[in-house]
């Protein structure tokens, strides 16, 4: 009866695309944008620390930018969700899935080159507002975005199955073992399609984002 309850945006399914479209940008992002991480910014942060202490001060900006669109991003998911959390004609979630689907498509209309750091932008907000919007599978915390936690959460109830041999700790590994594999089928997946399609390559993204907002519509009839 409770996996009747269980809404979509917490469904394994709809967090297996997510987690394909997290791993596609960070591989776009690093290998067709200039070499940034999209999705987790401690790579980014590191690289601006590096670069504050060579005084490449140009070059600190450039890995500042993402990290400041990142924060922007969530900012603007609890404005989402302040106003539009008592809506249920649209979810509050399918606005931002939608407006992910925008964005998205965007960056693969932006040429290559001196635009990519407005491109970085775009993903870094879109990755932000996935990572804060979608924060549970199944009842347990994850990210769709990075795998750190993800790694961490699924070794842990791994261990813990083995010590008490409950079930429900294995199915919990499980899912977070599958999330990061999905992670890394994106990043093979945009690793494969950017050295073909180049830029446009990021459109594979706006198609599984616009499956994913037809998705959200059935967290009404569950």
């Amino acid at each position: 009866m409770e996996e009747k309850r269980l809404q979509m945006s917490e469904s394994f399914f709809l967090t297996a695309i997510l987690a394909i479209v997290g791993g596609f940008l960070d591989a776009y992002s690093y290998l067709m944008r200039g070499h940034v991480f999209a999705n987790a910014q401690t790579g980014n942060i590191v690289l601006f620390g590096v670069y504050l202490e060579k005084r490449n001060f140009t070059q600190a900006i450039y890995y500042l930018v993402p990290i400041l669109a990142f924060a922007v991003g969530i900012i603007l998911v609890e404005i989402v969700k302040h106003f539009y959390k008592e809506e249920h004609k649209i979810h509050w979630r399918q606005r931002i899935v939608a407006f992910e689907l925008i964005l998205v498509t965007i960056v693969g209309f932006i040429p290559l080159g001196q635009y990519n750091v407005v491109a970085n932008v775009l993903i870094s907000f879109v990755c932000s507002m996935q990572v804060e919007t979608f924060r549970r599978v199944h009842g347990h915390p994850f990210a769709s975005t990075m795998c750190t936690g993800n790694l961490r959460s699924g070794t842990e109830a791994l261990c813990q199955y083995f010590k008490t041999g409950d079930k429900t700790l294995k199915q919990k590994s499980l899912r977070y073992y599958g999330i990061i594999t999905f992670f890394i089928i994106g990043a093979i997946i945009g690793g494969f399609l950017t050295g073909r399609a180049g830029g446009e390559s990021i459109f594979i993204c706006s198609i599984l984002l616009a499956i994913a907002t037809v998705l959200m519509a059935k967290e009404f009839r569950i």
